[in-house]
């Protein structure tokens, strides 16, 4: 069932919505579910509602936050810091996606990324799969923090602390960064050889002509007159050649529309546009710090989890849109302006449902956990935390995390004891391949991202399932190496 909804989406003849609801149903019949599929699909959906909606109104929120200029500033520091080199962008990417990744959610670690990177990352050409690919790995690797979720879960599935399972596993988690920030950084000198190293429209620095060394058959043209919209401010960004000479350097030309929208569709970004326009009319700057002081508020509130999450996104989405919007048909248009990226993302979750109600309903989750334990041979019973550690690897991207380390876990660590495991041994192995679990389109997390991106979920799979196994094994080994991870 996996496997035909994977190939389906991979190779694009499916959307992700209607796989995850047709191919759940068609293997959930031929597993006996019957007229139950339907009911365990809804049961399965009610549980994700909270999800849902805390993503719509994340969205809703940081899109007003967006729209107001709020991150505008972050957005001209960033770009002071990596300035026009593909590289530093991608590196810088990894480093945010890293920072923000602290408070334990990945959602506020997608939109937050997001916002701030992929307008330059359409302004200088770059691929928004290569921000989605990065990102994803390294909100991912640091999702092992015991406020995280998968840490919880692992330690309260086996009766332990959550701070003796992460923090023997701290050098593990360093070297799965290590390498991430490795590919970032050799990401982004495949988008400098394709691209070369570009300029802003509209800045006055000389770059090499990258005309040529495009991938796609010419990205940068020279436009017939200035772009409104996508190309920022408005002013002229075309130039000519200086010279004769094949390296002879010119003056960064605006991607065209059409260009631009082979890269990436900015229609599908509904976070992007309005970030590019200094001069939009959602701007207020009269009310920067009342805005900058709700974010605040609101990310406490989200890290102190003193209230459900959802409701902290849909009490500060409804103080920021009365206060920065108080005309009703001011707040009703800044609503509609962001439902493309609602309902990509919401209709994703709510479909997701399918495919975990059909997974835990027909019994397929306790059936795989049976036949993983009694395919364990006694001979390879001492590396029982090493093979959980493998198994976790496919099965936390296959399975819902509650489904593997409330069903599965238990399972594994009952039969590893009879060979000398200890439980908080199979513990810290199993967190080892959340950064492939975070990859998942059973993570709302990561559709969100694709979703605002306009990314297609094929496409960052093809770029990041492969790295993101080399970062679980290495972290993996990294454990076994140091001790975190015992063999028998």
């Amino acid at each position: 069932m996996v496997a035909a909804f994977m190939v389906l989406i991979m190779t694009k003849r499916m959307t992700p919505v209607l796989a995850l609801i047709i191919v759940p149903t068609i293997f959930g019949l031929f597993a006996g579910a019957g007229l139950g599929i339907g009911d365990m699909a809804l049961d399965a959906i009610g549980g994700l509602a909270p999800t849902a909606a805390l993503l719509m109104f994340a969205i809703i929120y940081f899109g007003l936050m967006i729209d107001v200029g709020l991150f505008d500033p972050l957005v001209r520091l960033i770009l002071r810091l990596v300035g026009n080199d593909p590289v530093k962008v991608v590196v810088g990417t990894a480093l945010l996606a890293s920072v923000i990744s602290l408070d334990g959610d990945g959602s506020t670690t997608f939109i937050v990324v997001t916002s701030a990177l992929l307008p330059i990352y359409l302004r200088l050409g770059l691929s928004p799969v290569v921000l989605t690919c990065v990102a994803g790995l390294a909100n991912g690797t640091m999702n092992i923090l015991p406020w995280g979720g998968p840490t919880a879960r692992a330690a309260a599935a086996l009766e332990l602390s959550p701070s003796d399972v992460f923090t023997p596993m701290i050098p593990s988690m360093l070297a799965g960064l290590a390498v991430i920030f490795l590919f970032a950084w050799h990401l982004g000198r495949l988008e400098r050889k394709r691209l070369g190293s570009l300029a802003l429209p509209g800045s006055e620095g000389e770059v090499p002509d990258a005309r040529a060394g495009s991938a796609r058959g010419g990205l940068f043209r020279r436009p017939s007159a200035p772009r409104p919209g996508v190309g920022g401010s408005g002013r002229s960004g075309g130039s000519g050649r200086s010279g004769g000479s094949a390296r002879t350097a010119t003056q960064v030309e605006r991607i065209s529309t059409g260009a631009l929208q082979a890269l990436v569709n900015p229609a599908d970004t509904a976070m992007a546009d309005t970030m590019l326009d200094p001069n939009r009319p959602t701007l207020r700057p009269k009310l920067f710090w009342f805005n900058l002081v709700l974010t605040v508020a609101v990310m406490v509130l989200l890290v102190a989890d003193v209230l459900p999450l959802a409701y902290v996104f849909m009490a500060g989405s409804a103080v920021a849109i009365l206060v920065n919007f108080p005309r009703v048909s001011q707040q009703a248009e800044r609503i509609v302006a962001h439902a493309p990226s609602i309902v990509g993302v919401v209709s994703m979750v709510l479909a997701a449902g399918v495919l975990i109600g059909v997974l835990e309903g027909t019994g397929m989750v306790d059936a795989m956990a049976a036949w993983v334990a009694s395919s364990i041979p006694a001979s390879l019973g001492a590396f029982s935390a090493v093979i959980t550690g493998l198994l976790s690897i496919p099965m936390t991207f296959f399975l819902s995390n509650d489904a593997f380390y409330f069903g599965i876990l238990p399972v594994l660590a009952e039969s590893a004891s009879a060979f000398g495991i200890d439980p908080v041994d199979m513990a810290r192995a199993s967190i080892t391949g959340q950064v492939v679990h975070m990859q998942s389109p059973l993570v709302p997390a990561i559709l969100l991202l694709v979703s605002l991106a306009g990314v297609n979920l094929g496409d960052h799979h093809k770029k990041v399932l492969w790295r993101a196994v080399i970062v679980a094994l290495v972290m993996l080994a990294v454990g076994v190496g140091i001790g975190a991870i015992g063999i028998g």
